[in-house]
């Protein structure tokens, strides 16, 4: 009889949990969302998170906030949501870097795949290879190429960290061309852009979104991107191959990641929510203005996580391709 009661009192408590889980999942959001940035404010992962936030808050109901965790090429904010409390309110505000590249150069505690939920692809943007054009006035390529060449070692590039698009495409392009130059790493394209700005670093083969602005100012002069086509909001520059050096396609892809093990209900919000953002004009509008390409990518967060593991590979090779070596834990 103690047994009986014992097992049927286990059982209503077990019943009272899940009713209580589920009706937590229903009542998602009813309290603010923090959007995760891996880097400092100014680079383009940031001004994507601050574009698509404000218009999510309204969509969803509830206040999305941006907060940056830079460091490690991501990998601190990275691990930061990874061991977050799955439950929707901790998102990470991704992107190829601290996702699929960096991981294969910087030691990490969590499983960069298996790690997360995967949400929603926001879409992909170029590199753009820009320089200070009162430091260094080359007005081609072929001009910068040469003048690296004489000097091996001697000129510097800025990137966003170890492993990031910026990163990859000047080792990338070091690696066809034979100019050797030195990598000075940041914790994010907005500091490198400030020292380039500067004459502290001599060129950055940064995302887009995050030199725009200062091409279109005309304090840095661009010479290249490092995407197939050229870009539709900077169609006057040429593309890598049509600048002379071929064999080099790297872009840089953004995404909406949580941590693993989300409710299905939870998800199934997010998903829809960012979905609908993602399709409002004026997201959408913003987002092209920064030389994003929005979607093209798995539309599902099914589809998504396959993606990621695919990226994953791809970049594990691309990395073992150039030699460069994971750093030590």
């Amino acid at each position: 009889m103690i047994k009986k009661t014992l097992c049927a009192l286990i059982g209503t408590i077990a019943l009272a949990q899940a009713g209580a889980v589920h009706a937590a999942d229903e009542a998602f959001p009813n309290r603010p969302i923090r959007l995760v940035v891996g880097f400092v404010p100014g680079g383009g992962t940031d001004v994507s998170a601050r574009i698509i936030a404000q218009r999510l808050s309204e969509v969803i109901g509830e206040q999305l906030v941006v907060e940056n965790k830079p460091g490690a090429s991501g990998l601190i904010a990275g691990e930061m949501v990874a061991k977050a409390a799955p439950d929707g309110y901790t998102l990470l505000l991704a992107n190829m870097q601290s996702t699929v590249s960096a991981p294969h150069m910087l030691p990490v505690s969590y499983d960069p795949v298996n790690g997360y939920t995967a949400v929603r692809y926001i879409g992909s943007v170029p590199n753009i290879l820009v320089v200070n054009p009162t430091k260094n006035d080359v007005k081609s390529l072929k001009e910068l190429s040469d003048l690296v060449k004489a000097s091996p070692g001697k000129y510097t590039y800025a990137s966003s960290g170890m492993g990031s698009p910026q990163h990859l495409s000047a080792a990338r392009f070091s690696q066809i061309t034979g100019a050797e130059m030195e990598h000075i790493p940041y914790k994010g394209s907005g500091q490198a852009m400030t020292d380039l700005l500067g004459g502290q670093v001599d060129m950055n083969f940064d995302t887009l979104p995050g030199a725009i602005g200062q091409v279109r100012a005309g304090k840095l002069r661009p010479l290249a991107v490092t995407s197939a086509k050229r870009a539709a909001s900077l169609p006057d520059v040429p593309t890598l191959a049509e600048a002379g050096v071929k064999g080099m396609d790297v872009e840089q892809w953004y995404a909406v990641l949580a941590p693993a093990n989300v409710p299905p209900a939870v998800l199934a919000k997010l998903d829809q929510a960012l979905n609908e953002t993602l399709k409002d004009p004026g997201v959408s509008s913003k987002l092209a203005e920064q030389g994003m390409v929005v979607g093209g990518g798995p539309d599902t967060p099914a589809d998504f996580q396959t993606f990621i593991k695919s990226e994953y590979d791809k970049y594990g090779r691309i990395t073992a391709d150039l030699g460069l070596k994971k750093k030590p834990s």
